[in-house]
């Protein structure tokens, strides 16, 4: 195990049919249509990282709290950080600051009261603070946040603040922004912190670009995965465009096997113990 630095471990907790990559052929109206396999998957998780005695962040969607209740209090129990991601997996860049507010508020409400503790940490979803919506950082502080981590500091479709802070940084509104790794080749930023790059890359690869980030920037790391990305099962989307279903489903059998060798090969932690988060 590299235990030259910690990293933070965190997992996204939505369900299949939650994502952004097939929000145009899936509206939340219709979520109850589909069979939730979330549970069962972030149980899977829970188990593997109790093998490896790994800690974690789990930002958690507000409609699975509400929906699993002892699942979220089971995560507690084992130690692992609860965060936010939000109610209704709707991008923040969609929202007005009022629905956004109501959207955070109702998920950090219910997760509270299901927990017993205030949260300290929030995740957009799709990584949806950017350029046009600063204004979401100051409700977060309101709402008593301390950090977030919901900038993608890449060039991307769905997201992206390509010129924004690479590493953990406050900001003018108090709250502690923690933008997802990417590491600088030739003179551009390339996502190296979890999700479908997880899965595109082969493991060596991933397991190079870590080591280089660490020893080229001497900053925490932080990776970041979701419970249907160890799903290989989960049932096909139509509509979708093949864009979206490729990026949804790549690989999909192999993302296990590669994060049980990540736990193996690096030392991991929650969001708010790497990156030292007081909740006072």
């Amino acid at each position: 195990m590299d235990t030259s630095a910690l990293n933070a471990m965190t997992v996204d907790v939505e369900d299949f049919f939650h994502v952004s990559a097939f929000e145009s052929v899936i509206s939340p109206d219709k979520w109850h249509e589909f069979k939730p396999r979330v549970d069962a998957n972030t149980r899977r998780l829970l188990d593997l990282f109790s093998q490896y005695d790994v800690k974690s962040t789990f930002f958690v969607l507000g409609w699975v709290a509400e929906r699993y209740p002892e699942l979220i209090k089971e995560i507690h129990a084992q130690g692992h950080e609860i965060a936010s991601h939000g109610y209704a997996h709707r991008r923040a860049t969609e929202q007005t600051p009022e629905v956004f507010f109501q959207d955070v508020k109702r998920s950090k409400d219910h997760l509270e009261d299901l927990i017993g503790e205030q949260l300290t940490g929030y995740r957009a979803p799709s990584f949806s603070i950017g350029y046009d919506n600063e204004w979401a950082f100051q409700v977060l502080a309101d709402l008593g946040f301390k950090y977030s981590s919901s900038t993608y500091p890449v060039k991307h479709d769905l997201y992206g603040t390509p010129d924004w802070p690479r590493f953990a940084y406050k900001r003018k509104e108090g709250i502690i922004e923690i933008p997802i790794p990417t590491h600088r080749i030739l003179g551009r930023q390339t996502p190296i912190g979890g999700g479908g790059y997880f899965r595109l890359y082969p493991y060596s690869l991933t397991k190079f670009l870590v080591n280089s980030y660490h020893k080229k920037e001497q900053q925490p790391y932080s990776f970041y995965f979701h419970p249907w990305e160890i799903d290989q099962d989960q049932p096909r989307m139509t509509g979708a465009s093949a864009k979206s279903k490729f990026r949804h489903y790549v690989n999909l059998s192999k993302t296990y096997g590669k994060l049980e060798k990540l736990l193996q090969d690096f030392s991991w932690g929650t969001m708010r113990d790497v990156y030292n988060i007081s909740a006072d």
